[in-house]
């Protein structure tokens, strides 16, 4: 083999290595879903990722499209939004059982096909209509692909669906799946049959329960699990385990959304207070790897600052 030969070779290899790398990346050189979603199984990794829940509400409305591509250009990590279903079996982007408080239109997503709830307007914070229509959770994956993870809650009556669309996009490494409160494993399997290995599942486990060491346990077969712990006092001791599961290679993800569902580290304690280190510093000390917040912007800065996000 002459070395002209070699070189082209080698050259062509190292282009071929760069554009395969350069795929998993996405605008501004950030890190790839995909890469964040290893982060979060890595208990080597002390990255915290940032989880927008319902999308960033704040500047647009909560669970629309515009919301999901707010938290892409912020850099946050995960956009958290709910699923309804339409009276034509199709998976909606919707929080609440009635459309009422989000858009100009009555009743419940059941009562419409896809095509009449789709004429109604979002609402925007001040509660006015908007030009932004009621996206289909498969248009939120589509344009969520390659940019930023997904967090589906809400929507654990529609397992089968949800799986089926993120199968069919390919997107089970960019998607985290939310079980219902306080169900443990062997009841999903019970309800929907064997869970693909690759699907990575959220069980909410609420910590004043008793039984939540049984459920915790009765993940731990299933590797691609991140735990939601949920508690309204900070003195309950098996919260202090929380960090053991992270070094078994489980993610671990607090809310600090609100007062009782942290034990009062909360949103409001770390911004409007100003005390982040009392809110999200004791949750990260409590081994969480991923924490959903309704201050994105706020809690991305405060944690560059202390060098925990990229």
């Amino acid at each position: 083999m002459s070395n002209k030969y070699l070189a082209v070779v080698l050259l062509t290899t190292t282009l071929f290595c760069y554009q395969a790398e350069a795929q998993k990346k996405v605008k501004g050189n950030s890190v790839s879903p995909q890469q964040k979603l290893e982060q979060l199984f890595n208990p080597k990794s002390n990255e915290i990722l940032v989880t927008a829940h319902r999308g960033d509400w704040r500047n647009a409305p909560e669970n629309s499209l515009l919301a999901l591509k707010y938290c892409i250009d912020m850099g946050a990590d995960i956009m958290e939004l709910d699923l309804k279903r339409t009276k034509d079996g199709q998976l909606i982007v919707m929080h609440d059982r009635t459309i009422d408080r989000t858009t100009n239109g009555k009743g419940k997503p059941e009562d419409y096909t896809l095509e009449e709830i789709q004429k109604f307007k979002l609402k925007n914070g001040l509660g006015r209509p908007t030009s932004h229509q009621i996206p289909t959770f498969e248009e939120m994956l589509i344009t969520a692909k390659g940019k930023i993870l997904i967090d589906v809650d809400k929507g654990y009556e529609y397992f089968d669906e949800v799986v089926a669309l993120i199968k069919k996009h390919n997107m089970f490494d960019q998607t985290i799946i939310n079980i219902d409160d306080n169900t443990n494993f062997e009841s999903v399997e019970s309800k929907y049959g064997k869970v693909d290995p690759a699907a990575v599942l959220m069980p909410i486990i609420r910590y004043t329960d008793s039984h939540a060491d049984e459920i915790v346990k009765s993940y731990m077969r299933h590797q691609k699990t991140v735990f939601q712990p949920v508690f309204d006092t900070d003195t309950i001791k098996t919260i202090n385990d929380l960090p053991v599961l992270k070094k078994k290679g489980y993610g671990v993800w607090i809310n600090s959304l609100w007062a009782s569902l942290n034990g009062g580290h909360d949103d409001d304690t770390a911004v409007d207070e100003n005390k982040p280190d009392e809110s999200w510093g004791w949750i990260i000390k409590k081994g969480a790897n991923v924490i959903q917040t309704d201050r994105p912007k706020e809690l991305l800065e405060y944690l560059k600052s202390k060098k925990l996000h990229q």
